[in-house]
């Protein structure tokens, strides 16, 4: 059987991911969808930007808000390399993302069903559905590459 082909917006996403390795960034990728279309993309960049809270969810949402005129992202898919933080969940949330896909769980830093489990939370009032798994091993190989490479040259 043909493996699944991924859906457009996460091969953007794995692109995006490979640019924010480029810039010596930790390679996730992000890009969100409204009505069939992409509205916004980002990629990590905190070390680029001076600015912990630049993850490539956060840079996408702060796009998409900008371009709908709205805080709210209602109706919007959220296509991201890297299971989301606990402060990229919360920012997904209260942005009201309707759905979100993602490619390589993050045991370590995830908090959507690793550590907190943000979604699973009875303060949390808006709860995205979900899809994990979605290019996964090309997401997870890009971090191993990236990883492995600042190991060999002492970063």
């Amino acid at each position: 059987m043909a493996p699944f082909p991924l859906p457009e917006p996460m091969r953007r996403a794995l692109d995006l991911a490979r640019i924010a390795a480029d810039w010596g960034e930790v390679p996730v990728g992000a890009v969100i969808v409204k009505d069939g279309a992409v509205i916004a993309e980002g990629h990590n960049r905190p070390r680029e930007s001076h600015d912990p809270t630049a993850h490539a969810e956060i840079v996408a949402m702060r796009m998409a808000a900008a371009k709908l005129g709205n805080e709210r992202l209602d109706g919007c898919d959220l296509y991201v390399t890297l299971e989301p933080c606990a402060m990229c969940a919360g920012a997904i949330a209260h942005a009201r993302i309707a759905r979100l896909y993602y490619g390589a769980d993050d045991p370590k830093g995830g908090a959507v069903v690793h550590g907190p489990r943000l979604f699973a939370q009875p303060t949390v009032h808006h709860r995205p559905e979900i899809y994990d798994g979605i290019g996964e091993s090309e997401a997870a190989g890009l971090l191993r590459a990236f990883f492995a490479a600042r190991r060999s040259n002492g970063s």
